[in-house]
Formats: structure tokens, sequence, C-alpha cells
């Protein structure tokens, strides 16, 4: 696992596509709301460009991002929660968040906010495994 200015990036065992399955399914065992997920891959064959394999997963909790929006608007530019998976040029593959710590700083949140978004590390563990 690295951080490197805010996002955390841990290696993944398995392919993009498949370390995103695992974290939709860890995400809908828990009843998080899946917003979106994005193949960028795709979206760039779609107009003649290569990419390697990313996909992007916007995920959240209304319940538990509504007060940090209500604390400080501007957070809304980085929730819904966000992964990326990607695949680097020696294929391994990694997954990179914004670590809760950073955003903390960023926005000014208590320690009492930050609790709300401060849980996806175990759930990628759990993914992972």
């Amino acid at each position: 696992m690295t951080t490197n200015n805010g996002i955390i990036s841990q290696s993944s065992p398995y392919s993009v596509g498949e370390t995103i399955d695992r974290l939709v399914a860890v995400l809908q065992a828990k009843n998080i709301t899946i917003f979106a997920r994005i193949d960028q891959q795709v979206e760039a064959e779609k107009v003649g460009l290569s990419l390697r394999p990313i996909q992007l997963l916007l995920f959240g909790s209304p319940k538990a991002g509504t007060p940090l929006m209500v604390a400080e608007p501007t957070i809304a530019l980085d929730l819904p929660l966000k992964v990326v998976a990607w695949e680097a040029a020696n294929d391994k593959v990694w997954l990179s968040y914004n670590d809760a710590q950073y955003l903390k700083q960023r926005f000014s949140l208590s320690d009492e906010l930050v609790k709300n978004i401060d849980v996806i590390a175990p759930l990628i563990h759990q993914a992972l495994l």
C-alpha cells in the first residue's frame, strides 16, 4: 500500500474488472449505494483511443454524506466516494482512493464527521481477500 498526495493505492491480485466486481459485492452486502461504474477503457475505445484497463466506481450513503455536505458544501466535489481500479504498465492492478484524513484536512472536517467517510480501507481489505 502506498500513499501519495492524499491518494492511497493498494495492489490487487485480481484483474481490474474482478477487483471492482469484488468491491461492489462487499458494498452491496453492506447496503452501500453504487451510484456509477465507469469503464474508462471502453469509453476511450469508443473515440478510437487506447487505454489500459481502468474502472471508476462511485458509491456511498446519503445518510453518511449529507451531514458532511451540510457542514462543508464543497466536499460534494469528492462525494460520493470513489475508487479507481487500474492496470499499470507492468500489468500490476491497483485500487486507489482518497485518504479520509486528507479529506478531513482539505475540508476542515471534525473527527466526528470524518468517521462517516473513513470506511473505505476495511471494505477494500475485505474485497481483496
